[in-house]
């Protein structure tokens, strides 16, 4: 069952964020990020198809019995924007992302937010079009990242950079309440469980998967729980 997009939705996701006491990090050793959850209306059946070989951007990672790394049968009413990262980008290449990046020298996580999803896909929002913030996730990769939550106010017309990402997918939010998601492995590397959000033909790890928890457990459904407890996979390490 999809979920409209409609005014009670903005108005239930931002309620939920506002009255959130939001965890931060403060890690001196660490980088700040911000990625924008950009959330838009689909259309069921619009899914992309990849535009090159989906071998491109598994690269040797090993793949479950069912599962070939499509984001195929995602689409329907509220949704929000994941990119397919450049196979040819010197980190974090050929994985699943949300748009954002680096903040810069002056900037605020929401200037970076925005400034990142207009480089990135090509959306220009205002300030004005943020809900509120998500908790901070501190990567293995050395950055602390805050998920900025913005309202699309629409369907949008994305433009992805060539360069860094090969294509945007817009995800119906019904996704993230599937009877099998989340699910929890554990790794002899951590002691901590690796969270994975099922997606299409594919699996969601940290940190976005953690990100996108937080999106349902938090906007959709109120639950305060954390997410920063929660591991990475090896590959996402570096």
């Amino acid at each position: 069952m999809t979920i409209p997009y409609d005014e009670a939705l903005r108005e239930r996701i931002r309620s939920h964020l506002a009255g959130h006491d939001r965890r931060t990090v403060t890690d001196p050793t660490k980088r700040h990020a911000a990625v924008a959850v950009v959330l838009v209306d689909s259309e069921i059946g619009e899914d992309r198809v990849d535009p090159a070989p989906v071998d491109d951007w598994i690269d040797g990672r090993p793949m479950e019995a069912g599962l070939d790394g499509r984001m195929v049968d995602v689409s329907g009413g509220a949704a929000f924007l994941l990119c397919r990262r450049a196979s040819r980008l010197s980190t974090h290449s050929a994985q699943w992302a949300l748009p954002g990046g680096r903040v810069d020298p002056g900037e605020t996580v929401i200037e970076a937010a925005l400034r990142e999803l207009d480089e990135e896909v090509g959306v220009a929002l205002p300030d004005s079009a943020v809900l509120g913030l998500l908790d901070d996730y501190p990567t293995r990769s050395g950055y602390v990242i805050t998920p900025v939550v913005v309202w699309g106010g629409g369907r949008l017309d994305l433009r992805p950079a060539p360069d860094e990402v090969v294509a945007v997918y817009r995800v119906g939010l019904h996704q993230l309440q599937r009877d099998d998601s989340p699910r929890f492995i554990t790794i002899p590397e951590s002691p901590r469980p690796v969270v994975q959000i099922p997606l299409g033909n594919d699996l969601i790890h940290a940190p976005t998967g953690a990100v996108l928890l937080q999106l349902r457990w938090l906007g959709l459904e109120g639950r305060p729980d954390p997410v920063d407890d929660l591991e990475q996979p090896v590959f996402a390490w570096k």
